[in-house]
C-alpha cells in the first residue's frame, strides 16, 4: 500500500457509520499502519446523513479530507445520493442492495459497484443491528484494507463494554464480519 486508501462511508444517523469508521481506523493502527478518521455530521445527529472519512496508509497521511475515495460505502438511499461527489473512475462503490429506489442514482463512473444484501442477510441469519458490520466485512473481503484478525481486535476494543453486558453481541458481530467476507468471496470478489 503506497498511497493511502481513501474511504468515505455514509448512512443515516444511528446506522453505525461512525462506529464502523472508527473500527477500520483502529484495525489499521493495530496493524502498524497510519490511519486517519474524520467524522462529518449534519446538523442532525439521529435521522440525518452521517459521513465518515477514513484514510489508511503505510506513511504519514498529509491531508485529512479528500475529493475522490478509493472505497465509497452507502448504507441508505440518501447516502447513495450524498456520496456521488466522492466517486471517481478508480472507486469501489459498495451499497446495501436492499435500498429501494436508488437504481438511477448509482454512480456510473465508478470502477465497480458492489451491491451487498447486508440488511437482508443480517435480518434472516443474525440480527438487523449488525448489518453495518456485515457490510464492513464485505469491504474487508473485497479490498483487504485491514485483516480480519485486526478488525475483530478493533471490534473488541470499541465494543467490549457492550459485550460484557451481553456476550451474545460479540458472537453476532464476529459472525456478521465473517458473513460479509464470505459473501464477497462467493461473488468472486477479492
Amino acid at each position: 500500500m503506497s498511497k493511502p486508501v481513501k474511504i468515505a462511508l455514509a448512512g443515516e444517523g444511528g446506522q453505525g457509520v461512525q462506529s464502523v469508521a472508527q473500527i477500520l481506523m483502529d484495525a489499521a493502527a493495530l496493524e502498524g499502519k497510519e490511519a486517519l478518521y474524520i467524522p462529518n455530521f449534519g446538523i442532525e445527529q439521529r435521522g440525518g446523513v452521517s459521513i465518515a472519512f477514513v484514510q489508511i496508509g503505510d506513511e504519514k497521511i498529509g491531508a485529512p479530507k479528500f475529493k475522490i475515495g478509493d472505497i465509497v460505502i452507502a448504507l441508505s438511499d440518501r447516502a447513495v445520493r450524498r456520496t456521488q461527489m466522492y466517486v471517481g473512475p478508480q472507486t469501489l462503490f459498495v451499497y446495501d442492495s436492499g435500498i429501494q429506489g436508488v437504481e438511477g442514482d448509482l454512480p456510473k463512473n465508478a470502477k465497480q459497484v458492489l451491491a451487498i444484501p447486508a440488511l437482508e442477510i443480517a435480518t434472516k441469519k443474525l440480527k438487523p443491528r449488525v448489518f453495518n458490520i456485515l457490510i464492513m466485512g464485505a469491504v474487508i473481503g473485497a479490498t483487504h484494507v485491514v485483516t480480519l484478525d485486526k478488525a475483530k481486535e478493533s471490534i473488541e476494543k470499541r465494543l467490549g463494554y457492550k459485550f460484557e453486558k451481553n456476550p451474545e453481541l460479540r458472537e453476532l458481530d464476529f459472525k456478521a464480519l465473517q458473513e460479509g467476507i464470505n459473501l464477497v468471496a462467493g461473488m468472486g470478489v477479492s
